[in-house]
């Protein structure tokens, strides 16, 4: 049976307890603020004409810099020049960040806004490795709070003897060459150690 209808969807989970409700505020808390401070990573989602897109962002702690209670400001490093999620942002300002913190199974989840920024002033302090990002994501929030600790207990996300040894799954390049017929895969992934070190900032 297939659920089409918001009626069908609250006679099947009933309504929000009110801890999930009284935890989503507009601006960032102290509280909050910690776990943006701690984290190392997020996902960035937003929409655009093309379709949806998801991509990860990951920099030492404090790299998601917080500008003011309802102000953030993520670097933008080095990638594939793909700019899918820039490409939403400047169509549609829309966005999502689901921020994570080593250790922790909580989440913190964050709604709002996106604009591109160039300004030195701003991106200055997002400076590593003697390089400056080219741009960053300015965000306006709209909504914060954070997620239960439910999903990552499930997933044993931090759980050190749930982790899958590498050699067990495709390489880069073999995932490459699953898409591609003929891609040298062993050639990609020999360089790919030197490659990552050359272009990481």
């Amino acid at each position: 049976m297939w659920i089409d209808s918001e009626h069908a969807l609250r006679a099947l989970y009933g309504q929000a307890g009110e801890a999930s409700l009284t935890k989503e505020v507009l601006a960032l808390t102290p509280q909050y603020r910690a776990l943006v401070e701690a984290s190392p990573f997020c996902v960035l989602a937003t929409a655009g004409p093309e379709g949806l897109d998801a991509t990860p962002r990951g920099d030492p702690p404090g790299f998601i810099r917080v500008l003011d209670e309802k102000t953030l400001l993520i670097p933008d490093r080095r990638g594939n020049n793909r700019i899918d999620s820039l490409l939403n942002i400047v169509r549609d300002p829309r966005l999502a960040l689901l921020i994570l913190v080593p250790g922790v199974a909580e989440t913190l989840r964050v709604n709002g806004r996106g604009r591109i920024t160039t300004d030195p002033a701003l991106l200055g302090p997002s400076t590593m490795d003697g390089k400056v990002p080219a741009s960053g994501l300015v965000v306006t929030i709209e909504s914060v709070y954070f997620q239960c600790a439910k999903a990552l207990v499930r997933s044993r996300l931090w759980d050190p003897a749930a982790q899958r040894n590498r050699a067990e799954l495709p390489t880069p390049g073999q995932m490459l060459q699953g898409a591609r017929e003929g891609f040298d895969a062993e050639a990609y992934d020999k360089a790919l150690p030197a490659r990552l070190a050359a272009t990481l900032y």
